[in-house]
């Protein structure tokens, strides 16, 4: 669908009427609409073939379009992520769109079409859906929530409670890209820089480890909070103490350049293609090799040191460039709002 010049969203588009139908018939079957074009409240699926994994999120990123992407590729990649995080292959994807009064028809069909897109690179269907619309003020243009169902076919258990003193800490490519790119894309703030978002699917280089014969034991994306945030949540789940290396940690020199002139924490800035792998210390090197197949940023930074004892404080610890152990603080709010 080409929008008129200047169209844009209406209160009507979501009324269930002769607007809604045309945005339903020129926009959104196109691109995710049944086979056979008829419509049902419900999807049916397949039967899985193994156990179930289903995952939800929205996004309210900001803005809309920002380098290396914009909010539907990002909401298709991050519940397909959230997905890989288990281990599981999607199956389907559930799409709703929230959105404002006034929003150019032109900025959704191009955000309807990257979600095609990236649905098809992903893998997944989009099987089922809905559309509603708030007054002009009430919804910064565009939200979308997804959910998601995968499936897993194989018999390890990638979660928390799986990691084990003696684990090794990876990630699987360079920090902080994505929260300096929107940083870059809010023009209110200033600042410029060529970074570009590291928005990228997760699934493939799962399957490579899992492939590869690999007892992975926790696998986490780290999206708001970063790093800091998700190794923390690893911790507490899994009741350890965790020690990471701060020399160790991928940061470009633009993601290190932006942060420290702005004030910020690059272990905090979040990431929407990239990873933390816990796995036993004896598989580092075959996980490194399988992990720089596709991001040559991959590397060690970090061990599971042993138990936390039963209230830990602070269950990850950082070690300086200058040796000094200090304990992770992962702060008390988000440092950017709205970047997912």
């Amino acid at each position: 669908m080409q929008p008129p010049d200047g169209a844009t969203i209406q209160l009507g588009h979501g009324g269930g009427g002769r607007l809604s139908q045309q945005l339903l018939r020129e926009l959104l079957l196109p691109a995710f609409g049944p086979a056979d074009g008829v419509l049902h409240d419900a999807a049916l699926l397949p039967p899985l073939r193994g156990r179930p994994a289903f995952t939800t999120d929205s996004y309210v990123v900001r803005p809309l379009i920002f380098p290396g992407g914009d909010i539907g590729r990002l909401a298709v990649i991050g519940s397909v992520n959230d997905l890989a995080m288990a281990g599981a292959t999607p199956v389907a994807l559930s799409l709703a769109l929230i959105l404002e009064e006034g929003l150019p028809l032109a900025t959704l069909a191009a955000v309807v079409d990257s979600i095609r897109t990236a649905a098809a690179t992903c893998g997944v269907a989009v099987v089922t859906g809905d559309t509603k619309v708030v007054e002009r003020g009430k919804g910064d243009g565009l939200f979308i929530n997804t959910s998601a169902i995968g499936q897993v076919e194989h018999g390890l258990t990638i979660h928390p409670s799986a990691v084990r003193p003696g684990d090794a800490v990876l990630v699987s490519g360079d920090l902080g890209r994505h929260g300096v790119a929107i940083l870059a894309a809010r023009e209110e703030l200033g600042f410029r820089t060529p970074l570009r978002s590291d928005l990228a699917p997760l699934l493939e280089p799962v399957q490579a480890l899992l492939e590869a014969g690999l007892s992975v034991h926790c696998l986490r994306d780290l999206t708001r909070g970063g790093l800091a945030s998700a190794i923390d949540e690893i911790a507490r789940g899994a009741g350890c103490q965790i020690q990471l290396e701060e020399g160790a940690v991928p940061l470009d020199p633009a993601v290190a350049g932006a942060c420290q002139l702005l004030g910020l924490d690059p272990l905090a800035m979040a990431n929407e293609g990239r990873m933390a792998v816990l796995l036993p210390e004896p598989q580092v090197e075959t996980a490194l090799a399988v992990l720089r197949r596709f991001q040559p940023g991959a590397c060690r930074i970090g061990s599971v040191t042993g138990w936390a004892s039963r209230g830990e404080p602070h269950p990850v610890r950082l070690r300086s460039q200058l040796g000094v152990l200090r304990p992770l603080d992962i702060g008390q709010g988000e440092q950017l709002p709205r970047i997912c």
